[in-house]
C-alpha cells in the first residue's frame, strides 16, 4: 500500500468524485495530520511558528467555521503510539469532524470564510489523509431510536 500525503487534492479523479453528492449523510472527515518542523507560507513570510503552530491558527479559526455548515469536532488528539501496522512516519494529529454530507464539506472549502484561513493550514501541515466515512445504516438507526426514548 502506497500512503502519500498532500496538503491540497492534485488528483483529477479525486476532484472530480469530491464534487458528486457522495453518501447518505452524516459524513465523518477522519483527517490524518502531518505537520512541518517550521511552518512555512505560501507567500514567503518569515515566521517563527511551528507547523502545528500555524495549523493551531487555522484549527481555532475553523471552529467558527464549522457550524455555519452543519459541521461539529467530533474528536481530536495527538498520536501517541502505532499498535498494530508500519508506516515509515506516523502523523502527528487525528481530527474527526462530521458534516451533514459532503456537499457541506464542499461548500465550507469554497467558502471566503474557509480561504481566509486556510492559509495558516497550507503553512502548517507536511502533509495529510483525508478519509470519508459515514455509518453502516443499522448503526445509525439505532441510534436515531436511542435518541427518541
Amino acid at each position: 500500500m502506497q500512503v502519500i500525503n498532500e496538503v491540497l487534492p492534485t488528483d483529477p479523479k479525486q476532484i472530480e468524485a469530491m464534487m458528486q453528492p457522495g453518501p447518505a449523510g452524516p459524513v465523518f472527515m477522519v483527517n490524518l495530520l502531518k505537520f512541518r518542523d517550521k511552518a512555512e507560507y505560501p507567500d514567503g513570510r518569515e515566521t517563527a511558528l511551528t507547523g502545528r503552530e500555524a495549523y493551531n491558527i487555522y484549527g481555532k479559526a475553523i471552529m467558527k467555521v464549522l457550524p455555519e455548515f452543519g459541521g461539529k469536532l467530533v474528536f481530536v488528539g495527538n498520536t501517541t503510539f502505532l499498535a498494530l501496522g508500519q508506516v515509515e512516519e506516523l502523523w502527528d494529529e487525528v481530527a474527526i469532524i462530521m458534516y451533514p454530507d459532503r456537499g457541506a464539506l464542499l461548500r465550507m472549502s469554497l467558502s471566503p470564510a474557509w480561504q481566509a484561513i486556510a492559509v495558516h493550514r497550507e503553512a502548517g501541515l507536511k502533509g495529510q489523509l483525508n478519509i470519508e466515512t459515514v455509518m453502516p445504516p443499522a448503526l445509525l438507526a439505532g441510534l436515531a431510536k436511542g435518541a427518541g426514548a
